[in-house]
């Protein structure tokens, strides 16, 4: 189970609406550094605000550091660098080369950094799946773009700091030499100071950090939902953009229906990556046939990465259920063990499945047409042999 940590006060926020107000306000609190690691950083509106949060805090003499991802914020504005750079904050990039060549020839580029996460002081933390990027930028699908994170205060904002303190200063050594015209030096001399000591008590509430690298870290996030999915009694409710998981997740899925566990999946019901939108549909059925509820989510733009067991723990992140989150990227999630947090993340869950979400009857799906039987079959045979080539194909 995760390590959960007690004495903390947690705010749900649903989509950027309610999270942007939220981390540019407490970036503009700030007295002495600030982390933000983002896996995009849009060149729109809401790219504009936290830029100019970012570069009002450097020039108040605030350590400001940015980390964004070399393929997820390739794009990113030049007028945002020069910005941060004439404010004094520091930029970093996470594997900054995307090389021109296909993906068989640079295997390393699936390696990215799709953490969301922001540390204030250590005092305050922000943790979950919302990218720097307008809730209603949603080409080919209806905005708003459907997510959560959550607000931290209290001694787990100390975790959260530390985790992006490392990484920092890793991603920093890494680059040494190799950043940015007009930026400040890369040196990470700004993390070698002192740890904040651990936020005080800010409320009752328990929660964990669960990261997931490539170092000691490899399963964590995965493990500890397999872990709450087996011990779970009465519901495992979960929301997930990208659902493509292996062969234990789904078996962890299939045997908690079949022991009485009223199991349900919110998944993405637009088209947004026609392989993986296929591939994924060849899990139905199984899974349908265990028990497991199925809604696809239609009314807007899927992008959430949260759970909720038996009304009681909750998970808000980064990490989908596919091999890219759960083998590959750096991704950050918080359980959190409090049944209030869950029950208002558990509502809202069931709101959106009541108001913009169809449920995948199980008779229905077994007449589909041969032709979509075999759209389906084709793609998680090429999906399952390009996880093979990879070398992540045994979990599949």
């Amino acid at each position: 189970m995760p390590d959960f940590v007690g004495g903390n006060q947690l705010t749900l926020l649903r989509n950027g609406e309610q999270y942007f107000p939220a981390l540019v306000t407490a970036i503009d609190a700030a007295r002495h550094e600030v982390f933000l690691e983002t896996y995009i950083f849009a060149d729109d509106e809401t790219g504009s605000l936290v830029a100019d949060a970012l570069a009002r805090a450097a020039a108040c003499g605030i350590a400001t550091h940015l980390l964004i991802d070399g393929f997820g914020a390739r794009d990113f504005a030049p007028r945002f660098r020069d910005m941060l750079a004439r404010a004094g904050a520091q930029v970093l990039v996470f594997r900054p080369q995307v090389s021109p060549w296909p993906l068989w020839k640079q295997r390393s580029r699936l390696r990215r950094m799709h953490r969301k996460l922001a540390s204030i002081d250590g005092e305050v933390a922000f943790v979950g799946g919302i990218n720097i990027i307008d809730d209603f930028d949603t080409p080919h699908h209806p905005p708003p773009r459907y997510d959560y994170a959550v607000r931290i205060e209290g001694p787990l904002a100390a975790n959260v700091r530390a985790a992006a303190a490392r990484l920092w200063t890793r991603v920093s050594w890494a680059t040494l030499g190799r950043r940015w015209p007009g930026f400040a030096a890369l040196s990470g001399r700004a993390v070698r100071r002192a740890a904040p000591a651990p936020g005080a008590e800010r409320g009752g509430q328990r929660a964990a950090l669960v990261v997931r690298d490539s170092l000691k870290h490899r399963r964590d996030i995965e493990q500890a939902y397999l872990e709450l999915i087996g011990s779970a009694r009465d519901e495992v409710l979960i929301a997930i953009a990208y659902f493509f998981p292996g062969r234990r997740f789904r078996r962890a899925l299939a045997f908690a229906a079949r022991r009485g566990v009223r199991v349900t999946l919110l998944l993405q019901g637009r088209v947004e990556y026609v392989l993986l939108h296929y591939a994924s549909r060849a899990m139905y059925g199984p899974l349908l046939g265990a028990g497991v509820r199925i809604h696809e989510y239609h009314r807007s733009f899927l992008h959430a990465k949260v759970a909720v067991f038996d009304g009681r723990i909750a998970s808000v992140g980064s990490s989908n259920i596919d091999p890219f989150s759960l083998l590959l990227a750096r991704e950050a999630n918080v359980f959190v063990d409090d049944a209030g947090f869950a029950g208002a993340l558990r509502a809202s869950l069931y709101e959106a499945m009541k108001k913009g979400a169809r449920a995948v009857p199980r008779r229905r799906w077994k007449r589909m047409s041969f032709l979509l039987k075999a759209r389906i079959w084709i793609s998680y045979r090429i999906a399952r042999l390009l996880m093979a080539f990879y070398g992540y194909g045994r979990p599949l």
